[in-house]
């Protein structure tokens, strides 16, 4: 391995001064393209073309990152396979766990599966419980938030989420389905205490941080390239473990519902192990203490709470896509529970699998056709009109989902007989295509325009808005129409066809028809989109420009406001990544992993990697970055713009100079 010392000469020296400081390779200036760092480090040989500074010295795990707090990490080469492969292991079975009991309860509180022995809950009650759990899922995403961190860091809040939460609550509601087992009636407190505080709580936690953690294998800046790849993976696992948690267990339940829930327990037990037998390759972050040295510059006072605010607002127009969207495991469900079976195994559960694969083909379309067409003719479809679409399919969902209920009733009176549930399909694929609008564009803007420091809790905060509040409003809607869900001698059970044709339950979906209509009148409206618009540019200048307040002179130990910026760029652009969820069903944060967006790649130079990474080891005899004018610190703006400017000492303010330290 080249050291500083054997690298060749790149040009006359910038530094002069003592006989030491001219036998040293010069420094080279920001504008000089073959100083870039490699941002896509994985192969041993490529270890040579790094600076001392980002090499750890571990045969395991050679690549060393200074965050922007002062923590020291080590990164292997290939991450996925050293210790991503883990992780993503435990997405996938924890999505399997999730969809193969949120898309079954419906039907197992209603007493669908077993007639003898259930909660006895009718579709109103069945429903709430449902949306009640969902709620909470998304609603503890702040609380992952703050367990990671501030308190016991990502790895520690997993295991906490998993072992504590999560896989007890499994085990409860999986205890419930046990004739006799915890008391000689149906134990509903049991399954209270499962189904709506428990597995929710421990859904809410691991949702904030299995993906963040992930992406925290990877080094920042030398494999920021391979985090993408990251994501897609990241999302692939979502998807297979949905789809298979929607079929494998939906399929059991109709045989013996003791045995199909019994199964997420063994699948989270199995992922829990997986993760627990990475331990020792994870790249594990304590909590940062937060200091006067080790805080970022700050913006302006009061721009976060004004960023977490305006995302707030934004996250409030998708809503009613989302009240939608949440249909599909409540009142899809009590529709489809009195149609025919399709192939003697596709049930109403099972057909919330339409959705899923309609996000991956829509997603595939979108992203590979329609938006690179609209590129192609430099057209850039506002956030807000996004939202419009998005609502305007959720409320076609609907429409169909009216047209399906017409002809329940009409071939029912006409006949006595049921339809296939397969007529429901339009309405699960509909539902999947506004996702692929509405959700990723709200995960994206809610990412990009969140204040640097605030990204987790403006991610949370986002989740709450698309999970949380719609089912909460959902709860009202139910309570507020309930009527629309008893048969005409007023018994609210209308599991059966003779019960269900006689209830009104068309009027409950004009109602959300209304809803979805009044979303894309809203996100249409110019004042609207102009408020977005301007949130989004604020964002792209923060990123292009960072602003750092005046300081007082620098003094010795202090890093200068370069520093902090150029820690405050760096932040921005690599962040923790694109939020990717999956909010009940294909959904995805950021656009990128439909189709790659064109962008410029901003690489680390190595003339700054000594001043970013202040820790040692340092190289002797550079220092911070400062301009030619009265030897002040370049602000962060001229950073930026100083990529282009000519190696002239006159004319370029950006020559790394002698650090008088």
């Amino acid at each position: 391995m080249a050291t500083n010392a054997d690298r060749p000469d790149e040009g006359s020296s910038l530094l002069g001064g003592t006989s030491r400081q001219a036998s040293m390779p010069p420094s080279p200036t920001l504008s000089d393209d073959s100083d870039d760092l490699p941002n896509n480090v994985s192969q041993p040989e490529q270890l040579s073309l790094l600076p001392d500074e980002c090499l750890s010295g571990d045969k395991g795990r050679p690549l060393r990152h200074v965050t922007e707090f002062g923590t020291d990490t080590r990164h292997a080469l290939n991450p996925m396979t050293y210790s991503v492969l883990y992780i993503l292991i435990v997405e996938l079975i924890e999505r399997f766990s999730f969809y193969a009991i949120n898309m079954t309860q419906t039907s197992y509180l209603t007493g669908t599966y077993d007639k003898n022995w259930n909660a006895g809950m009718h579709a109103v009650d069945a429903s709430t419980y449902v949306s009640i759990s969902v709620a909470v899922a998304y609603s503890m995403p702040f609380i992952g938030a703050y367990l990671s961190d501030s308190v016991l860091g990502d790895y520690w809040s997993i295991l906490c989420g998993s072992l504590c939460f999560y896989l007890p609550g499994l085990v409860l509601i999986a205890a419930t389905t046990i004739p006799g087992f915890l008391g000689k009636e149906f134990n509903t407190m049991a399954l209270r205490f499962g189904l709506l505080l428990l597995w929710p709580m421990g859904t809410g936690i691991l949702k904030s941080m299995v993906n963040v953690f992930g992406a925290r294998q990877f080094h920042p800046l030398l494999q920021s390239s391979l985090i993408e790849s990251y994501y897609v993976s990241f999302y692939m696992c979502i998807n297979i473990g949905a789809l298979i948690g929607g079929i494998v267990v939906p399929v059991m339940a109709q045989t013996n519902v003791t045995y199909a829930y019994f199964t997420p327990v063994v699948a989270m037990t199995v992922g829990i192990l997986v993760f627990l037998s990475g331990s020792s390759r994870y790249v594990k972050c304590a909590p940062e203490k937060k200091t006067k040295k080790s805080t970022p510059a700050p913006g302006p006072p009061g721009s976060a709470n004004m960023g977490l605010l305006a995302i707030f607002r934004i996250s409030l127009l998708v809503i009613p896509f989302n009240i939608a969207y949440s249909q599909m495991a409540t009142t899809f469900i009590i529709q489809g529970n009195v149609m025919r079976k399709a192939f003697h195994y596709i049930d109403a559960s099972t057909m919330n699998n339409t959705d899923a694969i309609a996000v991956l083909l829509f997603g595939y379309l979108i992203g590979h056709f329609f938006y690179p067409a609209l590129a192609a003719r430099n057209i850039k479809m506002p956030t807000t009109y996004k939202f419009a679409l998005g609502s305007l399919l959720g409320a076609m969902a609907i429409l169909w989902a009216l047209f399906v209920e017409a002809r329940i009733h009409h071939v029912y009176h006409s006949t006595g007989k049921s339809i296939s549930v397969l007529w429901q399909c339009l309405s699960y694929c509909l539902i999947g295509a506004g996702e692929i609008f509405a959700v990723s564009a709200a995960y994206e803007v809610a990412f990009t325009a969140a204040p640097p420091e605030n990204k987790v809790l403006a991610s949370a905060l986002n989740l709450f808005c698309i999970g949380g509040l719609p089912n909460v409003i959902c709860i009202a809607l139910y309570q507020l129409f309930k009527g629309c869900f008893n048969s005409s001698n007023g018994t609210p059970n209308i599991g059966r066809l003779d019960h269900y044709a006689t209830a009104h339950v068309g009027s409950y979906f004009w109602v959300l028809f209304a809803i979805s209509i009044i979303g894309v009148m809203v996100n249409m409206l110019p004042p609207v989109r102009r408020f977005v618009e301007s949130i989004e540019e604020q964002a792209v200048d923060m990123l292009k420009s960072p602003k750092t307040p005046q300081r007082p002179p620098r003094r010795a130990g202090d890093e200068s406001p370069l520093i902090r910026a150029k820690r405050h760029t760096a932040y921005l652009k690599y962040g923790t990544g694109p939020v990717l969820y999956k909010s009940g069903s294909m959904r995805a944060g950021g656009s990128s992993v439909f189709g790659p967006k064109k962008k410029s790649e901003a690489r680390m130079k190595r003339s700054t990697i000594s001043s970013l990474y202040r820790s040692a080891p340092v190289v002797p005899g550079v220092g911070v970055l400062m301009s030619n004018n009265g030897g002040k610190p370049i602000m962060a703006g001229a950073l930026m713009k100083g990529l282009e400017t000519s190696n002239d000492e006159e004319s370029n303010p950006l020559l790394v100079r002698q650090s008088s330290e």
